[in-house]
């Protein structure tokens, strides 16, 4: 069974805790080191981001951390040559989390390869919409065992999510808000009741919400209707400041 699939069903009154984090950031090398340090610290699934020159959904913070990576040298192939021996070191579920240009550039069915043979178990990708997906690429994500994770937002319709619920074989990622990564500080009113509203329209797929989060507090607030939170932005910060150093602490001091 598909490691994400295995870890949603682990233990229904869990609350998941994910991390992204941009590969080749802060330091080129530092992929793997990161990945070994996240699963040891008790994380639940890592999001490893592939930069991208033009991350339209990112905010300031992951933009920088692509943007220096790039410069670091990251490349879709070089990040596949870091993670071709993860799975000798690292049991949990793994997320390659990128755009559509860089992945379209190295050839879809090549991309899902060679994540299947590096031992990465799903993919999330913004800018790839549900029908491209199902007319395209549908058929080579499952060749390969990928289980896309679809976005949907407070302004997506309720037949728009349960197409996406329709589709999704792992999580649907709740964008907390509609603005960037890395926004404001807690959820208002209006954030908890949407993450309420989908989480009482009896969908298939677990709610796993990003945007946002970065402390006990946002986490709980975010936890408390769905599946799990995912946490990028603050991570990145923690990387800025400190390196790979400590990164137990950082995961300690958000539950």
């Amino acid at each position: 069974m598909n490691r994400i699939k295995q870890k949603l069903q682990e233990d229904p009154q869990k609350k998941l805790l994910s991390i992204y984090f941009t590969a080749g950031y802060p330091q080129p090398e530092d992929t793997v080191q990161i990945i070994e340090a996240l699963e040891k610290s008790g994380v639940d699934m890592i999001e490893i981001g592939l930069p991208f020159s033009d991350p339209l959904a990112d905010g300031p913070t992951i933009q920088e951390s692509s943007q220096v990576a790039l410069k670091n040298g990251m490349t879709t192939r070089k990040l596949f040559e870091q993670l071709q021996e993860i799975r000798k070191t690292v049991s949990i579920p793994l997320l390659i989390m990128g755009y559509f240009n860089p992945i379209l550039q190295f050839g879809v069915e090549s991309f899902c390869k060679k994540c299947k043979e590096a031992g990465i178990d799903g993919l999330i990708i913004p800018d790839l919409p549900l029908e491209e997906y199902e007319l395209q690429y549908k058929e080579i994500f499952q060749k390969y065992d990928l289980l896309p994770v679809f976005l949907i937002t407070p302004q997506t319709s309720e037949e728009r999510i349960r197409a996406i619920d329709k589709a999704s074989e792992g999580f649907i990622y709740m964008v907390s808000s509609a603005s960037v990564t890395g926004s404001t500080g807690g959820f208002g009113p209006e954030q908890k009741s949407y993450f309420e509203r989908v989480s009482k329209m009896g969908l298939s797929a677990p709610l796993v919400v990003g945007f946002g989060i970065k402390d006990p507090e946002t986490f709980q607030q975010a936890t408390a209707h769905t599946k799990g939170a995912i946490i990028g932005s603050a991570f990145i910060k923690h990387l800025t400041k400190n390196g790979t150093g400590d990164i137990a602490g950082f995961t300690r001091s958000i539950r």
